[in-house]
């Protein structure tokens, strides 16, 4: 564990000194500066820290994805879960980078500053409470089940989304939940990779529900809903890697195997711990400004 620590701290280091290149302030500073300079460096040297297989990943296709993250305006925190740098071996090149990931929380965050939406709502629909869903008048009939901790444990049949302009145009679209293993399978190499060999690496095998979400909303949002520059610019970048002109680039990926270091459990338990005791005054002011964007609360989404 001492010689995993020491090689963390290493290339945290490392990573910390390459934000300090002449270039590389300049680059940031071009898209953030001052107040929000400091805070921009403090979250995603945090970022870094914390993350063991991060830490391996080049240090220029980080910052550029959090630059991307930043000039959208959306927070790396995974309490707020907006954006993600995940990690990714190149198989053309065999180095490993960073790719941007847009969560299903930033495309709400997104399509709420447009505007143009009265209401959008994306939901898992659970055992025993669809009734029907009619495809071509997009209607659905559903029975929720009213307490909430008992529909938390129930068994996931599907997936529902919809979204209504302030115009009154309206939108609904329901895909069960194996045709949502199978869009999975056929468009994330590394969810097969995982159900092949009984692994959990990718964002499939650990929230598979978040991952829906998300695929809903880029379903449905992309095809019919109206998206403002910044909504586009996070929908072309998802799932790339950001290069330095902040130009992206679809690179032919396999998730970074956590298991190359033999104490990676150890320390991922030591990351969780520490992100687990944050101050309580820094989780309470994450907590008010995921109340306030009105990200998740309640399955329904109303504006």
């Amino acid at each position: 564990m001492a010689v995993s620590n020491s090689l963390a701290k290493r290339q945290e280091t490392s990573f910390t000194a390459y934000l300090k290149n002449d270039a590389v302030k300049n680059q940031i500073n071009e898209v953030v500066g001052g107040k929000n300079g400091k805070r921009f460096i403090s979250s995603i040297v945090s970022a870094v820290g914390n993350n063991p297989t991060l830490q391996e990943c080049q240090n220029s296709s980080i910052v550029s994805a959090a630059l991307l993250g930043e000039s959208l305006n959306l927070s790396p925190s995974p309490q707020l879960g907006q954006y993600y740098m995940v990690p990714f071996k190149d198989n053309k090149t065999g180095t490993k980078v960073a790719q941007f990931q847009l969560g299903y929380k930033g495309y709400i965050q997104l399509a709420i500053r447009s505007g143009q939406y009265k209401k959008l709502n994306v939901l898992a629909i659970k055992k025993g409470e669809l009734i029907r869903f009619d495809p071509l008048n997009e209607d659905i009939e559903v029975n929720l089940i009213s307490d909430e901790n008992e529909r938390e444990k129930a068994e996931t049949i599907g997936y529902y989304a919809m979204f209504e302009y302030v115009n009154g145009f309206r939108k609904a679209m329901y895909w069960s939940k194996e045709k949502m293993k199978a869009h999975a399978v056929k468009y994330s190499q590394g969810y097969a990779s995982d159900l092949k060999k009984g692994t959990k690496w990718t964002f499939w095998s650990k929230d598979f529900d978040g991952m829906a979400y998300k695929t809903m909303l880029r379903q449905i949002i992309s095809k019919w809903g109206i998206m403002s520059i910044d909504l586009q610019t996070a929908l072309d970048s998802d799932m790339t890697v950001i290069n330095e002109d902040g130009t992206h680039t679809y690179v032919e990926t396999t998730p970074v195997e956590q298991t190359e270091n033999e104490d990676y459990e150890e320390v991922v338990e030591q990351a969780v711990e520490e992100t687990e005791n944050v101050p309580e005054e820094k989780k309470n002011n994450e907590k008010s400004a995921e109340n306030k964007v009105q990200t998740e609360s309640k399955p329904f989404f109303n504006f």
